[in-house]
């Protein structure tokens, strides 16, 4: 049990240090966006998962459990709002960003 533990907060600290590596190194809003969302899920899952299976089953890691679902749930749905917001916005994007309207067509973003 110590080995899957640890190997649920090394994948953890992972994800994690890879979100903050995108955030530093991706050239537009969109993109940052896009790798530390994934990577904040991800991460938070499997450390909050760590914890839980560290807890036992006490009434601490049901509560953990349900911040996993709560975690799950929120961070899309605030990538959305986020990158919605930016796109209504016409925030700069990299060159070649291409974008898919309404209509199903792709066309460069303005």
């Amino acid at each position: 049990m110590t080995v899957v533990i640890i190997l649920l907060l090394a994948g953890g600290i992972f994800f994690f240090l890879v979100g903050v590596a995108g955030l530093l190194r991706l050239p537009d809003v969109f993109c940052r966006m896009h790798a530390t969302t994934k990577c904040d899920t991800l991460g938070a899952g499997l450390l909050l998962l760590a914890l839980a299976l560290y807890a036992g089953f006490p009434s601490a890691a049901v509560k953990l459990l349900l911040l996993i679902v709560l975690i799950w749930i929120a961070n899309p749905t605030a990538a959305h709002v986020i990158a919605r917001a930016a796109y209504l916005q016409k925030d700069k994007t990299a060159p070649g960003t291409l974008v898919l309207d309404r209509r199903g067509e792709v066309r460069a973003h303005d």
